[in-house]
């Protein structure tokens, strides 16, 4: 487990994360992580830490509502938010990474059919 920091991409949000070198990531094919290139690292809320930019966060729901989207105010740049899939955890868009990870293993997700496949994602977050 290794510090990382990251950001959105004007550097007003910036945070830390705690995560392993080599994690699996999923790519979501839902309309809002396709559109915005959204690569997903969940982790539990204890491994995410939000350095500044709380006060730059908007927020954007859609569907269910279930989901809290945040994305800097200024940049328009999505860094991370709380999933649907787990709302007790962060999900870190890993292209928002200061450093990339090594030996990330990508997961494909159909989230166009969320519902259908939202049983096979299995986090430890």
């Amino acid at each position: 487990m290794q510090e990382r920091r990251g950001s959105c991409h004007c550097k007003q949000v910036t945070f830390i994360v705690h995560a392993d070198d080599n994690p699996e990531c999923e790519n979501c094919n839902c309309s809002v992580c396709k559109k915005s290139g959204f690569l997903h690292l969940i982790v539990p809320k204890t491994q995410f830490h939000l350095l500044s930019g709380e006060d730059k966060l908007k927020e954007y729901n859609f569907g269910t509502g279930v989901a809290r989207h945040y994305f800097c105010e200024n940049c328009g740049i999505k860094p991370f938010y709380i999933p649907r899939s787990n709302p007790h955890g962060i999900d870190v868009n890993i292209n928002c990474l200061d450093e990339p990870l090594s030996n990330v293993h990508i997961v494909e997700f159909d989230g166009q059919n969320w519902e259908e496949n939202a049983h096979k994602l299995s986090h430890k977050a």
